[in-house]
């Protein structure tokens, strides 16, 4: 390992192809990091599902495409379920190829929620890290994770302290939030636009509460995002006058940010614990104050009453009184806040320091 760069294996999520959108925020995270660590000089190659496709700023990585069927996700099973691999599962297929090419690497990042990566940790020789991508979903993750923090507790790391503590760790747990390029969000002062919410069309994301707002305050609601389940869309926008929602589909960060910041406010609803919260990030970089259930990680990152406001989850009611005092929020504290804790700088910083550390404690024969 040269002291000024490391050689990093990054592997992505097996739920579905880069830009597919299926992997939701865990790609705006990997994207933002590979930047980060090229803008550094680092050397990166992307481990991924076949179809992957890398923006332009990530060119200077290499991409490593992996055939197989998806991975089914966490988000849309119980939490009792077992750790299911199809037989042509893309998953064991990535690591093989990872744990190859980590051979000859500093370390191997895994931005996936999955059990295999996490198991394999202590059965072998290549420095394997894990950015956990969610909270506490599944028994199964739950107990893998927290067997890991016994014995390598520094190869974890979390986006927010509220994600961590649904995990039961030996120690204090490695906190490294998030990172945006904010030159690629713009910071619009407008305050009279319409409402917005982004993120997965599913039952867990809690669009029907965001409908609700905009029909009480009689507001148009642009959505962005993947449409993963079609009969819940319908459903919601069946609940609303017609016209209510503006469905804007998933797009890249530039026409998103865009449209993003003519917001006079962004709506937050999930209905479980966020391990973070991009959009959350992305709406206050353009300047948009956020309305959001004070739970999981959103709850760490908007200060209420200066960048937003916090309301009880689900109490649809004070998401509405909240939205309606959205004027008050200066629109240029949202984004100070973002440039001072989620740049993208500050986030590969704190990735290559936790990274650093927990090799130190391998060399070092502590492991934890």
């Amino acid at each position: 390992m040269s002291a000024n760069t490391l050689k990093l294996i990054l592997v992505s999520t097996p739920v579905g192809f880069l830009g597919s959108g299926k992997g939701g925020g865990v790609e705006v995270t990997l994207m933002s990091l590979i930047k980060g660590l090229l803008d550094l000089g680092h050397e990166v190659t992307v481990v991924a599902p076949e179809g992957s496709v890398l923006p332009s700023g990530c060119s200077g990585a290499q991409l490593r495409e992996v055939a197989g069927e998806a991975q089914p996700s966490w988000q849309h099973q119980n939490a009792s379920s077992p750790m299911l691999i199809p037989p042509d599962g893309v998953l064991p297929k990535l690591w093989k190829h990872a744990l190859e090419l980590g051979k000859t690497a500093d370390a191997v990042l895994n931005f996936g929620y999955d059990w295999l990566p996490i198991w394999l940790t202590p059965r072998v020789t290549v420095e394997l890290f894990h950015l956990v991508s969610m909270g506490d979903v599944s028994d199964v993750m739950k107990t893998v994770v927290s067997e890991l923090s016994e014995t390598h507790h520094f190869r974890l790391a979390f986006h927010t302290y509220r994600q961590a503590s649904d995990y039961e760790l030996i120690r204090d747990p490695v906190v490294v939030g998030n990172g945006f390029d904010l030159k690629n969000y713009d910071l619009q002062l407008r305050k009279n636009g319409p409402l917005g919410w982004a993120g997965r069309v599913a039952p867990e994301k809690g669009l029907e509460d965001a409908v609700e707002v905009a029909v009480a305050l009689g507001d148009r609601l642009l959505v962005w995002g993947l449409i993963e389940d079609q009969d819940y869309a319908v459903y919601v926008e069946q609940s609303a006058p017609p016209g209510t929602i503006d469905w804007r589909g998933f797009l890249p960060t530039s026409d998103f940010q865009e449209q993003l910041g003519t917001c006079r406010a962004f709506l937050n609803t999930p209905k479980w614990n966020e391990a973070y919260g991009n959009v959350v990030v992305e709406a206050m970089a353009c300047g948009v104050p956020v309305i959001a259930y004070d739970r999981g990680g959103p709850g760490e990152l908007i200060n209420s009453g200066v960048s937003g406001w916090l309301v009880e989850p689900d109490d649809v009611r004070a998401m509405i009184l909240a939205t309606a005092r959205a004027e008050e929020i200066d629109r240029r504290i949202c984004r100070s806040w973002v440039e001072e804790s989620a740049s993208q700088e500050g986030f590969t910083r704190r990735v290559l320091e936790w990274i650093l550390t927990g090799i130190s404690q391998n060399q070092s024969g502590r492991g934890n």
